[in-house]
Formats: C-alpha cells, structure tokens, sequence
C-alpha cells in the first residue's frame, strides 16, 4: 500500500512525512520504524492490513479509567515504532522487521467485522506504535465510526501534524506515554524529542479527544521529583486537570535490565506531588 505522507527527493530517496524525524529513505531501505520502504521511489507501508497481534482486552488495561469503563475492546497492533526505548516491554513486535513475525491478513473491513462478531464496542490501536500504520488505523477508524465504534488509541504520540489531523476526526481516545519532562531524557533513552509530544497532546486536547496520560518513572532516569512536578504543572495549565494521569512502575526491560523496579514509594511521592499541582485523579500502575 502506497503511504499517504512523503515526498520524493532528486537522487531517488524518498521523504518520510509521517512524523518529525522525516527520516530519507533510499531505494530498497526502510525508515526508522522498519514498517515504511522506498519502493522505487514510491514510499509503502509494509503492514498495511497485516497486524502482528490481535486480542480482546479491557479498557482498563489501554488504560483508560475514565473511558467507559468496564468495557472490552478489539486490540489490534502492527510490527514498527518511531521511537528507540530502551525500557521498550514490547521491543519483540515494536523494534523488528515486518518480516520477523508472523501477521495476519485483515482489510479494515474485516477488523471492523472481527469487532462487531465479538461484541466489543470499540477498537484499540496499541502495543506498538500505531502512528507508524497511520493510513491503517485511519481507514479502520473510518469504518469503525460508521459502524458505531469507538476507537481508542495508545501511542507515545511522535508525529507530525498534518498527519495527526486527518486521524483526529475519528478518534474518540487516546492514552498518550508522555516519557519524561525533559527533552535530553527523550533524546537519550528514546531517540526523540519532548514537543512533539506536547504538540500532539493538545492538538487531541483541541478536537474533544479524551486523553489519559501515562507516566513511566524508571529509577535514576526520570524519577527527578522536580521535574515530575513541572510536567503536572504544564498538565493542570493546559486545562488537563480533570483527565487521569498514571505514574506506572518500571521493571527491568530489553537494554534497561540493569535497573531495579521502581520503589513503591518514588510512586507515592510522585502522586503526592500531582495532587499538590492539582491533579484531580492520580493512579499508580504495575503495583
């Protein structure tokens, strides 16, 4: 499938347009996210209508607590991510080829159908990253609403915005992995960059998306209660202090295997820290 966001340039590379890293990709080779080849001069998705993983979860797992809760929803991912985590707990379908696992065959039609067969009320775009297969998840979410679902999207949020627009129509949630609050931190551990982010958690805020936010706090990285106060801070002054933030513990994970959990107490201090800044529903996961 031909993608919708690039630009060929003169020596037979082509221009990724989808997020910020506009990555220029020559003939054969693929960008960043390993899901989007130069095909002759023409920019692919590799993953169009092939996800990697399909499952049936509770909304509370996205999560979303605030979303109808007690509800089930059709999750669906494809292989790629834009990002580098090194904590990545998916790092098995989100850092690999398209070639490297197995997938299944599903038009947006059928994802539609498989949620409908099941009874569940919405979709999820999740486990990898999901901005990555935009033009998928467009089109799903397209049929989805005129089939009367939701759909739910869980990204850490790395994207341009003209793309990001096209999408936002159709989008009824979203829980966003804001990383950090600190654009050296993102550079380091994931291979990008803060505003970004920011720019899109506004943009959802703007079109009546319900936005969720998650904050991981890994040990002697991101767990700077200064900064977590600053980042709660930017979230109340954006008019976000009604929407839920969770502060998840880490566990030692793909190149972070060094690290220990993150104590139960950082999380304590964390929410504590959120509540004072005037967040009004603060949740710790993975405890």
């Amino acid at each position: 499938m031909e993608c919708r966001y690039y630009q060929r340039l003169d020596d037979g590379r082509v221009e990724c347009m989808l997020c910020p890293h506009h990555c220029h990709i020559a003939n054969g080779k693929t960008g960043l996210c390993h899901s989007r080849r130069n095909q002759n001069g023409m920019l692919v998705s590799e993953v169009y209508g092939k996800p990697c993983s399909l499952a049936i979860d509770p909304i509370e797992k996205k999560p979303l607590y605030h979303f109808h809760p007690g509800t089930t929803c059709l999750s669906i991912a494809c292989t790629g991510c834009n990002f580098r985590c090194m904590n990545c707990q998916n790092h098995d379908i989100s850092q690999v080829s398209p070639h490297e696992v197995g997938h299944y065959d599903l038009t947006p039609e059928q994802v539609v159908d498989l949620c409908l067969q099941h009874h569940c009320p919405g979709i999820a775009y999740t486990y990898t990253e999901p901005l990555t297969y935009l033009e998928y998840v467009t089109d799903c979410a397209r049929l989805a609403h005129e089939a009367g679902l939701w759909n739910i999207l869980v990204t850490a949020g790395y994207v341009s915005q003209g793309p990001l627009t096209d999408l936002l129509p159709f989008l009824d949630a979203a829980n966003i992995d804001l990383k950090s609050f600190s654009d050296d931190i993102y550079q380091r551990i994931s291979g990008g960059h803060l505003q970004p982010v920011l720019d899109t958690i506004l943009a959802m805020r703007d079109a009546g998306v319900w936005i969720e936010l998650t904050n991981l706090i890994i040990p002697n990285v991101n767990d700077d209660m200064q900064m977590i106060r600053e980042m709660c801070r930017w979230i109340a002054d954006n008019g976000l202090a009604d929407h839920p933030l969770h502060f998840s513990r880490f566990f030692p994970r793909y190149k972070m295997q060094h690290l220990t959990p993150t104590p139960l107490h950082t999380l304590k201090e964390a929410r504590q820290v959120a509540l004072e800044e005037g967040l009004k529903y603060v949740y710790l996961g993975n405890v």
